[in-house]
């Protein structure tokens, strides 16, 4: 397995691009399945969860045509043939449970495992069956898969007991085959939702409301092929936004709207960072130390909790006490004992995180245990004095393209290596 080594105390200057948001292109790609010819998405990454669920497209019988270096995907739905997404696909990413509404909604079946990922919590799948449930999916639960089936769904009022991301997508996904009208309640309102109804309303799809927590929904009996590009990540422009203000570095990250970034650049301003905002571009200057904050983590628009472990590592460097609460995810805390082997001081309890801010870290050996907590632990390093090597970086590459080269252009010296 590869690592990264750092060499750290360096400030990051530049200019970056980000890529496609992999927390938009995995629905996206996804809802190739409800259309009825071939379907071209753009600024697709070029990331292990992209290629994984490819795999499981592929299975499904779609011809899949993933070009990575233009990060283009071509879809033909039209040679599906089969409706089950098995254990050995799915067990790596838990996105794959994706496929359960469109599948059922096209084609009126579906047999998708109970998916794995990211050991960040239970995060169950229920918000996603009581769902497909309102508009008439009969679930059943055997020897570890979820069998969905509907003569055709029917048009309903779904309410979400909470605002779950994947749970609207699904649901959205499978809505748009209905018959009749769907009012979704209590919806995520993330912008990778927003994009998704987009690709969706390009096929054809009739859809109001998203980005709030009511979307409405007409049903339609087919929708076409379309073409459509993915908005740029958040998460990577805020991880190396993240990374600059780490190592007193000024950055401009290019291919992200800005307002997607909103809730995470007021927390770096309010920790004393310039920020420039744009359209199409987010600049950062650092100040001369992080001020301490306190940051909770809520469903957007309040700070995203993939930039949690990202901004701790931040914090660990700051001038004063800050508190991070996590109410988003349980266990999602597990990079706190590979900071501390940097020299952060941290205190766990609960739900809350309490940092004391050191005026320096020093490099060592540590180890990733999920996709953030890879991104935090660079950070760290790259602001650390000496040499850090990040191993188990496997999950890093789940989530973010190209990261050394990006890094390196900043004027960062990483190097990955085999581990």
């Amino acid at each position: 397995m590869d690592q990264m080594k750092i060499q750290g105390g360096r400030p990051l200057r530049g200019e970056i691009q980000v890529g496609g948001a992999k927390n938009a292109a995995l629905p996206i790609l996804v809802s190739a399945i409800v259309a009825d010819g071939p379907v071209t998405f753009d600024r697709i990454p070029d990331l292990m969860d992209i290629r994984t669920l490819n795999k499981i497209l592929s299975n499904l019988g779609m011809k899949v045509d993933f070009d990575r270096k233009s990060n283009r995907a071509v879809l033909d739905p039209r040679s599906i043939n089969t409706f089950e997404a098995p254990y050995d696909l799915v067990k790596t990413m838990r996105a794959s449970v994706f496929v359960l509404g469109p599948l059922v909604g096209r084609f009126g079946k579906a047999k998708v495992s109970l998916p794995g990922g990211c050991a960040i919590g239970a995060r169950p799948i229920n918000y996603h069956l009581t769902g497909l449930e309102k508009l008439g999916a009969k679930i059943q639960l055997e020897e570890g898969y979820v069998i969905a089936e509907a003569k055709r769904l029917m048009g309903n009022r779904v309410a979400f007991e909470y605002p779950s991301v994947g749970a609207t997508e699904n649901v959205l996904m499978a809505a748009v085959l209905a018959k009749g009208e769907s009012i979704l309640e209590n919806c995520a309102k993330e912008p990778e939702i927003v994009d998704l109804a987009r690709a969706l309303r390009a096929m054809g799809a009739e859809i109001a409301g998203e980005g709030t927590e009511t979307i409405r929904v007409q049903g339609k009996d087919t929708l076409s092929g379309c073409r459509h590009q993915v908005i740029g990540d958040r998460i990577e422009a805020g991880t190396f936004l993240a990374a600059a203000f780490a190592t007193g570095g000024e950055v401009k990250v290019n291919g992200i709207n800005s307002e997607f970034l909103e809730p995470v650049l007021v927390k770096f301003e309010e920790a004393g960072a310039r920020i420039e905002r744009g359209a199409d571009h987010v600049s950062l200057k650092s100040a001369s130390r992080p001020k301490a904050v306190d940051i909770t983590t809520l469903p957007h628009p309040g700070f995203p909790t993939d930039m949690q472990a990202q901004f701790m590592a931040l914090l660990c460097l700051a001038d004063g006490a800050s508190v991070v609460t996590e109410t988003v995810f349980e266990n999602r805390f597990m990079h706190v004992p590979e900071l501390s082997r940097l020299g952060a001081d941290i205190t766990v309890k609960g739900k809350s995180a309490f940092i004391k801010g050191r005026s320096g870290l020093k490099g060592a050996p540590v180890m990733a245990t999920d996709l953030r907590a890879s991104a935090s632990l660079i950070i760290a390093g790259l602001a650390a004095q000496g040499e850090t090597t990040v191993s188990r970086i496997y999950h890093l590459d789940r989530g973010y393209e190209r990261m050394e080269e990006k890094l390196a252009q900043l004027g960062a010296s990483v190097e990955r290596v085999p581990g």
